[in-house]
């Protein structure tokens, strides 16, 4: 390794990154369950289980992030858009006390995506490729298949999440965050499998 490695660099453990990416979605659900069936009186003021576990979810969805980029040596584009979101729309909630904000944050979080993918194919570029070609070494022609395929996935979600709290109750909605957004995204990647065979670089190609 040369002298001028810089700290983008760094390693981190799979099974730590994986509890900082994943640990404040898990609490968030918890406090949720413990707290959902009880309303809190502070300043006068009364919130129910939702808007206390999200006020929660926010300092430590920050914490979080700070622990992975002092770990890491860097966030990607995702990782801080979402920050942003969390703290501004989860913000939103606690100070009016009202969960449509925090409820609203998955919807513009897939519109922003999916329409930044969608810009950069209007201009015959796939995006995607400039975020994650270390991840995922593959022909330009599975770039833009791969892009285009989620440029629709993410706007299906963001129709979806919409859909969702405004039609459903909270609690169901939780869990749809909670599981069903993230088994989805899963599920997306796991069907790709096609796309990596037929345009996959090889390591000496890559």
């Amino acid at each position: 390794m040369t002298k001028g490695t810089d700290v983008s660099d760094k390693k981190i453990n799979g099974k730590l990154k994986m509890a900082l990416e994943l640990g404040p979605v898990v609490l968030f659900f918890a406090a949720y369950v413990k707290l959902k069936d009880q309303v809190f009186t502070i300043g006068g003021a009364d919130y129910d289980g939702f808007i206390l576990a999200t006020a929660g979810f926010v300092p430590l969805m920050i914490l979080s992030t700070l622990a992975l980029w002092k770990l890491t040596g860097k966030l990607s584009k995702m990782q801080i858009v979402t920050l942003v979101l969390v703290v501004v729309f989860g913000g939103l909630s606690v100070w009016f006390n009202d969960d449509r904000f925090f409820k609203m944050k998955p919807t513009l979080i897939y519109l922003l995506f999916g329409g930044v993918l969608g810009i950069g194919l209007l201009r015959g570029q796939s995006y995607l490729k400039f975020a994650m070609e270390e991840m995922l070494p593959l022909e330009q022609e599975g770039w833009m298949i791969l892009t285009r395929r989620l440029c629709g996935f993410f706007l299906a979600l963001a129709v979806l999440n919409e859909a969702i709290w405004r039609t459903q109750t909270t609690e169901i909605w939780v869990y749809f965050k909670t599981f069903g957004l993230s088994a989805a995204v899963f599920l997306f990647f796991m069907t790709q499998g096609s796309i990596f065979q037929t345009y996959g670089l090889d390591e000496e190609e890559g």
